[in-house]
Formats: C-alpha cells, structure tokens, sequence
C-alpha cells in the first residue's frame, strides 16, 4: 500500500538527490553574500522571481530588481539590454510596460523623466518575461517615492493594458520564496503575488500548503498591475474618470498630478 507519507518521503528524496545547488543560493542568501531584503520597506526596489534549470531539476530563488528615475526625455533603460544581457522575450517585456507606461501617463504630453532598470547581481543572460510585472512595478515605486514592503515577491507578465498574464514554473517560484523566508523566520507578512489564471494550478509542497494554513504565508492572485501595486504599496490605485483623469490622493493620481507633471513643467 502506497500512502500519502511514501510519496513525501520519495519526493523529499529526490530533491535532496539533485538540491545541491539551491542550497548553496539558500546559504548565501542567508550569510548577505547574495543580497535579498525579506523585511523592511525600499522604494523603487521590488523582489522578483526566477527560475533556474539543472538537469531535469528547476528551482526558484528571489531576484532583487532596481529602478533610479530622474528628469529626462521618456526613455527607460533597460541595463540588461545596454549590456546585451537581456535575451529578446526580457527585452520585449520590458517594451511592453514602456508602451503602458506612456499610454497610461503621457496621452497629453510626452513623459518627462528617465528611468534605469536592473536586476542586481545579475552575472548571466535575463531571458523571458515572468518578471515584467516586478520590473513595472518598481519604477512606479520610484516616481511615486513610495515605499514598499520586501516581504511579498512577484510573478506575472504584463500586457500593454495592464493585465497581469502567465508565466511557467510557478511552483518552483512560490517554494523558491517560501525556503528564502524560512531561512529568514515566517512572521505571517510573507508572500508572493502572482497571476490570478494560476489560482487552480499550484501544486505546492506539504510545507508550504501548511505555512499558508496557518497564516504564516500568503497568496495573493491578481488581474492587473493596479492590484499588485496596491498590495505592494498599500496606497489605492485609483480609477480614472470619463476624461482619462486619476483621482487625487491614489497612486495613479500622484504619478500623473504630482510627479509627472511637475517634471513637465520643469522642463517647459
């Protein structure tokens, strides 16, 4: 009879088999040699997840990513790219969210201000687009100099209008994150935030599933970038009105009212 406890105990076995990897990233993360904030609040700095490939064996790990934004002409600079370390489905990424960025905040004048965007400590090729909702997300953070909490990772590609999309090894992400935590101590504000299509998908280890039972970690599904700016940030994001305008006191509304167009007029 094969029972519930025979096939933890096979999986766990060969996990071990093949971890030796992930678990030299888990120790130095731990020691700061790889450099992960899991508490605490940054502005323009937001926690992605990636997925690496050995064998047949993936594991996932945080991913520090930065943003810097100044006065300047509309250009984001993607570092990766400048250094042809972007592969093309990052690089497309990254244009998408430019295209949403200027649509959604320049229909009336052109942007003005730069931006520089980075994922940290980063010494290979960047390749696919499952953290194009991070990378949106923290130069969003830094225009609006808002701070936001290292506890909750993102996963999740963007559209041009701002839908939060699919991404693949979803699994490996949220258990990359959890082991990072853990090694750090679960205090119930950890979590990740990842696309809402993938709400029946997850098929999460045992440790994991009970962490997320007893509140110690959390899930946090969303459609578009407006609900995971809200979480990250905890400022409302705020709906437009029927002349394209954002409310005040939300965080669309300080982009556009009170940075974006400040820096216009700067530069008139």
């Amino acid at each position: 009879m094969v029972r519930q406890a025979d096939v933890e105990r096979a999986l766990e076995a060969r996990q071990y088999r093949s971890d030796r990897l992930r678990e030299r990233v888990l120790e130095e993360i731990e020691r700061g040699a790889i450099v992960i904030d899991t508490e605490g609040e940054r502005v323009g700095q937001v926690n992605g997840l990636s997925v690496f490939a050995f064998g047949g064996f993936l594991f996932g790990r945080p991913s520090r990513i930065t943003a810097r934004t100044r006065l300047g002409r509309g250009e984001l600079i993607d570092i990766e790219r400048e250094v042809s370390l972007g592969e093309p489905i990052h690089s497309q990424g990254v244009l998408i969210f430019t295209g949403l960025l200027a649509g959604r905040y320049a229909r009336d004048l052109p942007l003005s201000l730069s931006a520089s965007l980075v994922f940290e400590q980063s010494y290979g090729s960047v390749d696919g687009d499952s953290a194009s909702l991070a990378e949106l997300c923290a130069p969003l953070e830094s225009i609006a100099d808002a701070p936001v909490g290292q506890s909750i990772a993102v996963t999740g590609s963007i559209g041009q209008h701002g839908q939060v999309q699919p991404v693949g090894a979803v699994n490996e992400k949220i258990e990359g994150f959890f082991d990072v935590c853990r090694r750090h101590g679960l205090q119930g504000a950890h979590g990740v935030i990842l696309p809402r299509a993938h709400v029946e998908h997850p098929m999460l280890r045992q440790d994991v599933i009970q962490g997320v039972e007893q509140g110690r970690f959390h899930i946090y599904p969303v459609a578009c970038v407006d609900e995971a700016a809200e979480i990250l940030m905890g400022i409302p994001a705020g709906e437009p009105d029927e002349m394209g305008r954002f409310p005040s006191f939300t965080l669309n509304g300080d982009l556009e009212e009170h940075r974006l167009e400040e820096e216009r007029l700067i530069r008139a």
